[in-house]
């Protein structure tokens, strides 16, 4: 049975978030500050970390950074912070993912999942949809046996979406996964690359408008 540590200072969300993960046979320890946190990751080895930012004395932030100089736990963020400074501080200071409030349960449980597929260590490099292979070790792209050529980038892109199907990535936060935080570009580069990785499947005669969807006015995400 997995364990996670839920942190956050209101007594409902965490009721809230237990009640969304105990029944799918998670193990739920709910400290209501990050000096609780600190001291229990000292002595036991959770699996993973849904941690509040906006929490009095010390926040998300600062917990986070404290938690990263001792322990390597996957750490999901819980916040109502949606600028895009907000959530690049959150990721630098050793955050895996984070959730923007208001949440749905689908949402959450889509997050976790993914998190512990991109940090377990037999977490296949390898993804299939139909025919098509995103294969990170060769870094190569192909569909029916046939390699499709691609940018480093649009490789990158392609395999953000795959690796986290039925997530909305808006362009800001591909800016920010695929460049790097000071990346001194903007969202029109995203859609650029989009574009051209649209028409080099379509091409290759793959079904891309059953998976590549744009979200208007938000993003991209990926439909198996």
């Amino acid at each position: 049975m997995k364990k996670i540590v839920l942190v956050d200072d209101e007594q409902r969300m965490l009721d809230l978030l237990e009640l969304y993960l105990k029944p799918l046979g998670y193990e739920c320890f709910k400290l209501r500050s990050g000096e609780e946190a600190v001291m229990l990751l000292k002595k036991e080895e959770p699996d993973l970390m849904i941690l509040d930012v906006m929490m009095p004395v010390m926040d998300g932030f600062e917990t986070c950074r404290l938690v990263r100089r001792f322990s390597d736990i996957p750490i999901i963020l819980l916040t109502a912070l949606t600028e895009k400074e907000e959530i690049v501080k959150g990721l630098q200071s050793g955050a895996d993912d984070y959730i923007s409030k208001p949440f749905d349960e689908g949402e959450l449980i889509a997050r976790i999942h993914a998190v512990f597929r991109r940090t377990s260590e037999d977490f296949a490099r390898k993804i299939e949809c139909g025919e098509l292979i995103w294969d990170e070790f060769s870094h190569e792209l192909s569909y029916k046996g046939k390699q499709v050529k691609v940018t480093p980038k649009e490789f990158s892109i392609l395999g953000q979406l795959l690796k986290n199907p039925g997530r909305v990535y808006s362009r800001e936060q591909l800016l920010t996964i695929i460049w790097g935080y000071e990346a001194w570009t903007d969202g029109r580069t995203v859609d650029s690359h989009v574009r051209n990785l649209r028409d080099k499947l379509r091409k290759m005669g793959f079904p891309l408008e059953k998976h590549l969807q744009t979200v208007w006015g938000v993003g991209y995400k990926w439909i198996n």
